[in-house]
């Protein structure tokens, strides 16, 4: 199965993560999902099990990778998966 790294591109409105989330941290699955904002991952999952697998949507901006924002409406933070 492909190695899955997750990182942190941009945190919009506010700007800052209540979950203390910084722009620029990486992570890797399934190393470091105690890292990640439980909130965040449960969103996230989805997009990373296609990944793991080799998958991919049509609307994916590029085949190896994808971004998905956290649940928060007011600081969503947005994390760049990929392959």
């Amino acid at each position: 199965m492909p190695k899955v790294s997750i990182e942190i591109t941009a945190i919009l409105e506010e700007g800052t993560c209540p979950a203390g989330h910084k722009i620029g941290e990486t992570f890797e699955y399934p190393e470091d999902i105690g890292k990640i904002c439980p909130a965040a991952f449960n969103s996230i999952y989805p997009y990373i099990r296609v990944m793991e697998s080799g998958g991919s949507y049509p609307f994916f901006e590029e085949p190896d990778a994808h971004s998905v924002c956290c649940p928060d409406y007011k600081r969503p933070v947005v994390f760049k998966i990929s392959r």
